[in-house]
């Protein structure tokens, strides 16, 4: 039996929105997405067994964490040690590669990362798709790390169907640009936000209904490797999912100032011509999804408009992968 397994997954942008759950417990969304695995982002995470008498140990960035974030990371475990029915304590040690400034949650990667070392370290085994069903009980949107490229998270309805697949590695001339607006923790976290938007906001039944069409759509643009439908359909159902909260009760908003100059300058560069179009989470930052090949000439444009925000630029990421297995 392995003692110790390392594991590397990169984070994702989705360019069809998950915003809502339909199950809290299994974190089923309401509608299936689409997202973009990015090489710029990841998380490294070694798991080992500790000897019984212990208690699951969990570290982050180096730093021992409390016994409240334990916990947490204790019940994602527990999906693996029930499945395998292999129940030692575990030592967690994760690495966050995501710039401190980028302002770019981390979760997709780091539950990625735990989800595959786990895999491994309990000898389960389970398929990309198998494992994804259980790493999405981590985070949602972590599901979608589990392979590279184009990935899309079918909602199901059930713990094993809500699960990712891979759709296209993207290798046709695909990258994106982050201009970080603000780097700060927002005041409304995604799943406050969710929550509020599933329940108060009379837009919110369109929203669905919208975004399964928006799957389709970027699909067959995927299939076809028409990047400019590809974009027209991510910046579109990016503003309709921000729309959803404009109509909640009481309504809000995660635009900043910063984002509307980021959305305009990236509107005049593809009015000057380059292939760029934006789309946004939920928070100020705003994601461009662009030509790799204009990546370097973008960033030197955006800088110039936008003097004060760090950009920072990124291909394509694969899927998980084992860095260490003894």
């Amino acid at each position: 039996m392995l003692n110790i397994v390392k594991a590397r997954a990169h984070t994702n942008i989705a360019l069809i929105k998950y915003w809502g759950k339909k199950d809290p417990h299994l974190f089923i969304p309401m509608n299936s997405s689409l997202s973009l695995t990015l090489d710029e982002f990841y998380t490294d995470t070694s798991v080992k067994w500790l000897p019984v008498t212990e208690s699951d140990v969990f570290y982050l960035n180096g730093e021992k964490q409390s016994q409240e974030e334990t916990k947490k990371i204790s019940a994602f475990l527990d999906l693996f040690r029930e499945k395998s029915q292999h129940f030692s304590p575990i030592e967690v040690a994760s690495i966050n590669f995501v710039p401190t400034a980028a302002g770019l949650a981390s979760s997709a990667s780091a539950f990625a990362a735990l989800g595959a070392a786990m895999n491994r370290l309990t000898g389960l085994d389970l398929s990309e798709e198998d494992l994804s069903t259980y790493i999405r009980r981590g985070s949602g949107s972590a599901t979608r790390s589990v392979f590279g490229g184009f990935v899309q998270w079918t909602k199901g309805n059930s713990h094993k169907t809500s699960r990712a697949k891979f759709i296209d590695d993207a290798s046709w001339d695909i990258g994106m640009l982050t201009l970080v607006v603000n780097s700060n923790s927002k005041k409304i976290s995604s799943r406050q936000g969710m929550a509020h938007t599933v329940n108060t906001s009379q837009f919110y039944p369109a929203w669905v209904e919208a975004a399964n069409q928006d799957l389709i759509a970027i699909k067959q643009a995927i299939a076809q490797r028409n990047f400019q439908k590809l974009g027209e359909i991510t910046e579109a159902n990016g503003m309709k999912m921000h729309g959803t909260m404009l109509g909640a009760n009481p309504p809000f908003c995660y635009f900043e100032p910063g984002s509307i100059l980021a959305m305009n300058a990236v509107r005049t560069l593809r009015e000057q011509g380059y292939a760029c179009y934006f789309t946004m989470d939920a928070g100020p930052n705003v994601k461009v999804l662009c030509r790799k090949s204009q990546m370097k000439e973008l960033q030197t444009q955006f800088q110039a408009l936008l003097p004060d925000l760090t950009i920072i630029s990124s291909g394509v990421g694969q899927g998980i992968q084992i860095l260490e297995s003894h």
